[in-house]
């Protein structure tokens, strides 16, 4: 946000006065986070490692430069672009890094003393404390949080207002994210909360890093063991026990044929979460004969290890289901892994998305993101930036509180799945398993912005889920007692299927009519005390799959799991199929499908039957068409199938 400027005066040594430049504040901190508090002034000697992020070209017009390679009906569907085409194209302008670069040098930063990142985003440079508060017409000050870790931050910083459209935010500021450099180097501690999130409360520090772990609160749930023998009789106990074969007779799709070496499939995982090929075997035994012994193809990323020291569902769950369904349902196309993170740092989702784009890489916040070589052991090699391809289709059973991350980490996030999906990538991300809520069920309260038990307050939605450049999964269930063929309902089993609308991103084109019904032919009973009911905003999910009872091998034994995480992985073998049968007929692969899909809302079973209750509420309810519930319902293969081929 931009404020109103105020006028300084610059004069020479010789007093010959210069025209006076307006400058503006840039970015401003109206409060501390909690807990943190003003200790001194910093001393003018100390040295920041300053950072510019350069606005980036051509955004305004991103969304159309992806709906004219994804949208039906457009003549350049599936004409997709190369990596080079996409950096070049959204690549700072000459004149913003001029711009930019004249400033500093103007201001007295040695042209020498400044270097521009591999990717011409960012700008770097070395300054002391008295060169940043002339430069930026600010203050530094030393914090401390209540754990008597220090902190440097300004309350607000100034830029010519004609050096201002070319800046997207300049680091160290009001951020909460530099260290000062200490004379002797100390082990790397975990820090305390920091900048503010959309919906107002501290963002934790280094937040997404824990997208991994047992606690995270995004992994699927474990429901009882069971006796594989038990459901030998696999059609006529879906509703109880879901197996491959459940899933094809659900959504009417056969058996994979064929392999085309243009296809691809890729599966993410974050370490400490892990496949045991034991558990792959015992499943393929059981499912998928021929499979056993086989693997998925392996990409690690910063170090990323299958790891097998720590056993047990809350480390193996994940991926055990993701891997025994995605290479089940696709065979006999390979699977690709992608296994991100150390064993003792872990890892993001930009960490993930740096190794498929090196351009990516440089404006990592050292907030949120991983440090390599690792300064607290595991992983010391180089970062992954770029070298490692996009499969056609990927899928992440992983996500966050779109309140867990500050709105501009979430927006540049958003901003690369859109370049991908212009290189011709479907992304898939479960929407969730709480309901309304976020993950372990919390919502936010309204006084306070911080997180509650859950039985009240604020709804809570997820991201990547929220952003318009990315498919959202939901979660269905076949009925209590009904068969394989009967209609299923949204997911109230164990798990409730994650909806609602965004407190960051617009609702896209693609989406505009099917939100539009919604409101308009089935109100929600609640107000904008509970949720953002301007109508203007993303809503989620945009289809479901099935996401209760799935039989899967975990730990050398058959349990029953549930969870959006299991609905993400289905679609993406479904999409993978398709994408298989476009390849054989000489056509691209998908790509991008949000587009597709709401053009042809004829080809899901549409759910009207359950909710996803969270914050002492209902919920939204599922309805006729789409519905922040269940989106526009589950996949009909020879429907979806057909819609494609037709495509160009």
């Amino acid at each position: 946000m931009r404020f109103s400027f105020f006028t300084i005066s610059a004069f020479l040594a010789s007093s010959l006065a210069l025209p006076s430049i307006n400058h503006v504040v840039h970015e401003k901190r109206d409060r501390l986070p909690m807990g943190w508090q003003y200790h001194e002034k910093l001393e003018g000697s100390k040295v920041l490692p300053m950072r510019i992020a350069l606005t980036q070209s051509n955004l305004d017009k991103a969304d159309e430069f992806l709906m004219d390679v994804s949208s039906p009906g457009s003549s350049n569907y599936g004409k997709h672009w190369t990596h080079e085409e996409i950096a070049n194209k959204f690549a700072p302008t000459v004149e913003t890094g001029d711009t930019v670069k004249t400033w500093l040098t103007s201001s007295g930063i040695a042209p020498e003393r400044i270097s521009r990142s591999q990717s011409l985003g960012w700008l770097k440079f070395d300054a002391t404390v008295a060169e940043a508060e002339k430069l930026l017409k600010t203050e530094y000050h030393l914090y401390k949080h209540t754990t008597g870790k220090p902190h440097v931050s300004c309350s607000k910083y100034h830029i010519p207002e004609n050096v201002a459209p070319h800046i997207d935010f300049i680091t160290p500021t009001v951020h909460f994210d530099a260290k000062i450099p200490q004379a002797v180097a100390k082990p790397v501690e975990k820090r305390a909360p920091t900048s503010t999130a959309a919906a107002g409360h501290p963002v934790q520090t280094k937040a997404a890093l824990g997208i991994g772990a047992p606690s995270s609160g995004s992994l699927p749930k474990k429901g009882a063991r069971i006796n594989i023998k038990a459901i030998i009789d696999e059609l006529n106990n879906c509703n109880k026990f879901i197996t491959p074969n459940c899933l094809r007779a659900l959504y009417l799709f056969p058996p994979g044929l064929t392999a085309n070496p243009k296809n691809s499939y890729g599966i993410v995982e974050y370490t400490p979460q892990a496949y045991l090929q034991g558990d792959l075997d015992l499943f393929f035994a059981n499912f998928s004969k021929n499979q056993v012994q086989r693997t998925p193809t392996l990409n690690s990323i910063n170090g990323g290890v299958v790891q097998t020291t720590q056993q047990g569902f809350q480390f193996n769950g994940e991926s055990d289901l993701d891997l025994e369904y995605a290479m089940t349902l696709i065979n006999p196309q390979k699977t690709t892994l992608y296994q991100v993170g150390d064993e003792v740092q872990g890892a993001s989702f930009n960490d993930f998305l740096d190794a498929l784009d090196g351009s990516y890489c440089a404006g990592d916040d050292p907030l949120q993101d991983a440090t390599y070589p690792n300064p607290l052991g595991g992983y010391q090699g180089p970062k992954n930036c770029g070298g490692f391809a996009a499969t056609r289709v990927i899928s992440t059973s992983y996500g966050y509180n779109e309140a867990d991350l500050t709105a501009a980490y979430e927006q540049r996030q958003c901003n690369e799945y859109m370049k991908l999906g212009l290189a011709g990538t479907s992304f898939l991300f479960s929407s969730g398993d709480n309901g309304v809520g976020g993950n372990r069920a919390r919502c936010i309260d309204p006084a306070t912005k911080e997180y509650n038990d859950g039985s009240s307050g604020i709804f809570n939605p997820g991201f990547p889920s929220t952003c318009p450049y990315i498919t959202s999964i939901g979660a269905t269930q076949i009925v209590p007692g009904a068969s394989v063929t009967a209609p299923e309902q949204a997911c109230q089993t164990v798990i409730f299927s994650g909806g609602g609308f965004s407190n960051v991103f617009p609702l896209p084109s693609y989406q505009a009519a099917a939100v539009k019904s919604f409101f308009t032919n089935y109100p929600p009973p609640y107000g904008a005390d509970r949720f953002n009911n301007s109508q203007a905003t993303r809503g989620f999910p945009d289809i479901s799959a099935n996401g209760a009872n799935y039989v899967v091998a975990v730990n050398g034994q058959f349990s029953l799991v549930y969870g959006t995480s299991a609905s993400s992985p289905v679609v993406g073998a479904i999409l993978t199929l398709i994408n298989e049968a476009r390849l054989y007929a000489g056509k691209s692969t998908l790509g991008f499908i949000n587009p597709f899909l709401y053009a042809n809302p004829g080809a899901f079973n549409d759910i009207t039957l359950g909710g996803n209750p969270g914050c002492g509420t209902p919920g939204f309810q599922s309805v006729p068409g789409w519905d922040p519930a269940t989106g526009l319902g589950t996949p009909n293969f020879p429907k979806l199938l057909a819609a494609a081929l037709k495509l160009p």
